[in-house]
């Protein structure tokens, strides 16, 4: 396993980590004593840093990956959860209050069954009703949890890299890590025109989604993926091309992304032993002969003259369901 600097953390973490968003039912049913062990495997691997928050399963995740490290070491690994985005229902499921903040820290620590979580990550802040919250009761209110010891450090996750930026830019409070996802893909690769950024300020970053969450699968996405339809549908053609020449899109398109420059560590969603393992194999030992003919045919053919992404999608959809509910009540 390669082992990276997490930025000036001081944290030197697997270039493959592991993502906890498996254990709720984003990504169909699981089961907890099979995750229990697969957690377990993957650190006897060498994966030593875990992923995970919240809105997972509201709880789920971090209730089952607190029973995994129950019998393992504290010091044998790192763990990051997040603050921000807890439950289903539209109404509550974005809180950045400083009051729901402490609370979901408390509560975090509380299923995970530690003292302390490495970093504490803002999640998703591009749904916050405005920077201000995050930047004057989100990030202060986590400085606070720093201090007094419940997290060492403090980073933001969303998928808007520029809104990442600028709230580092902004706050007063020193933020350690970013978290992105689906801009390290084969079809979004803009997640590199950042990394010299974040280096320069010691910035460690997080990647993850290596298959655009389910779009570059030989399966295809989960019904709820945001993605337009014409975005998914070239995914799909190149999937279909895949499938034709028996090679599984996955495993081109994470090799894909664990071979880009600059970032620290790639969180992987694995959900069960064998996809751990194929992973990890995979990092190690590369792409076949015929696998690497088929990703430069793929590149070549689907992606190399665009950027696919749903950029402008969930905001606005969210603030839909939002006007909706205040129409009603």
């Amino acid at each position: 396993m390669q082992y990276n600097d997490l930025g000036a953390t001081g944290l030197k973490v697997s270039h493959v980590s592991f993502g906890g968003a498996a254990f709720s039912s984003i990504y169909g049913d699981f089961d907890d004593r099979k995750s229990i062990e697969l957690i377990h495997e993957c650190l006897k691997r060498g994966v030593n840093y875990l992923e995970t928050g919240p809105w997972y399963g509201q709880g789920s995740s971090e209730r089952t990956i607190g029973k995994a490290l129950k019998s393992v070491p504290r010091d044998s690994y790192y763990i990051g959860s997040k603050v921000g985005r807890y439950e289903k229902d539209v109404a509550k499921m974005f809180d950045f209050s400083a009051e729901r903040t402490e609370a979901g820290v408390d509560n975090t620590l509380r299923l995970l069954g530690l003292d302390y979580v490495d970093i504490i990550q803002v999640h998703d802040v591009t749904f916050a009703p405005n920077e201000a919250v995050v930047l004057k009761e989100t990030l202060p209110t986590l400085e606070r949890a720093v201090r007094d010891g419940k997290a060492r450090y403090i980073g933001i996750a969303d998928y808007d890299i520029d809104l990442m930026k600028e709230i580092i830019e902004e706050s007063e409070v020193k933020i350690s890590t970013v978290l992105s996802y689906a801009k390290s893909t084969l079809f979004d690769n803009r997640l590199q025109n950042y990394t010299g950024y974040f280096k320069e300020k010691g910035i460690g970053v997080i990647n993850a989604a290596a298959t655009g969450m389910g779009l570059l699968t030989n399966r295809g996405p989960q019904p709820w993926h945001p993605a337009s339809d014409d975005v998914k549908a070239i995914c799909r053609r190149a999937s279909e091309y895949c499938k034709q020449r028996d090679v599984e899109l996955a495993r081109i398109a994470t090799w894909f992304t664990l071979n880009q420059p600059g970032i620290d560590t790639n969180i992987c969603g694995f959900v069960d032993v064998k996809q751990m393992s194929d992973t990890l194999d995979l990092s190690i030992g590369g792409l076949t002969e015929k696998e690497k003919r088929v990703l430069d045919e793929v590149q070549v053919k689907f992606f190399d003259k665009v950027t696919l992404h749903w950029d402008d999608v969930e905001l606005p959809a969210y603030k839909d369901e939002l006007n909706k509910l205040n129409q009603s009540s």
